[in-house]
């Protein structure tokens, strides 16, 4: 492990979502949520400890009813806050200013875009979430997303099937030319994410038959390069319950 620079909080599986490859198995039934009393300990702790980030995620991590109130407390510390954002929640009935309020507060937004092509995206996340995510794209460039500095937007690819993510580099590059030439959109860095055969996603490739081929495929391209940037090395995940894992996989 390196230093402690990140804590990632997990606010609640709650979701509008039920994506495949959800290591959390979060959705539109699940009820845990991050308390108040919760929240305030995660304040007292952040404000005793060299904190850089705090990295929000859920299920929807907007969902909580306490999100707004974090978000203001830890800007307030001048500790960077990442909104790990499904996107489809900007455009929810009584959520409408929400964009507004993550760029009021400089918010990082890291937003889940499977793939810059329709069919693969609702394959994973369902019918419409491709639409309603270009569209939420749209509204955070028109207040600075990808534009300013200090409105960082990043997306991230997930693979559809038991298969790696291509290099990030070229793909960064596709994405960013297919966004561009279809819908004017313009982002910062895409980070490609190697799916966890656990929950939901490990559960489908067990039901498959496919579990210990994946398993295989992932100690097969096993690179000492790449340790160095391996997930959680700098951080700490927070459930919930306030519960403390070494990596938000984990939970």
């Amino acid at each position: 492990r390196d230093s402690l620079e990140t804590v990632q909080v997990n606010l609640g599986y709650k979701c509008k979502l039920s994506c495949v490859h959800c290591h959390v198995n979060a959705g539109p039934t699940r009820t845990e949520m991050m308390s108040l009393d919760t929240i305030e300990e995660l304040l007292s702790f952040l404000s005793l400890r060299s904190i850089k980030t705090l990295d929000l995620t859920g299920g929807a991590p907007e969902m909580n009813p306490h999100f707004r109130y974090l978000v203001e407390r830890v800007t307030a510390m001048g500790i960077e806050v990442i909104d790990r954002c499904n996107l489809t929640i900007l455009l929810e009935p009584g959520y409408e200013d929400l964009a507004d309020f993550l760029a009021t507060n400089r918010v990082t937004i890291v937003a889940s875009l499977p793939c810059y092509l329709e069919e693969n995206v609702e394959k994973q996340r369902g019918k419409g979430v491709y639409s309603s995510s270009i569209k939420a794209l749209q509204k955070l460039n028109q207040l600075g997303y990808g534009h300013q500095p200090d409105k960082p937007l990043h997306l991230v690819y997930n693979p559809i099937g038991p298969v790696l993510p291509p290099p990030q580099q070229q793909l960064q590059e596709d994405y960013k030319k297919e966004l561009s030439d279809r819908y004017g959109l313009v982002f910062n860095q895409l980070f490609t994410i190697t799916n966890m055969p656990i929950s939901r996603f490990g559960s489908l490739l067990i039901s498959k038959g496919e579990f210990e081929s994946y398993l295989d495929l992932l100690k097969d391209n096993y690179r000492d390069e790449n340790l160095a940037t391996v997930m959680c090395r700098n951080l700490i995940s927070i459930d919930w319950q306030g519960f403390v894992y070494d990596c938000d996989f984990n939970q």
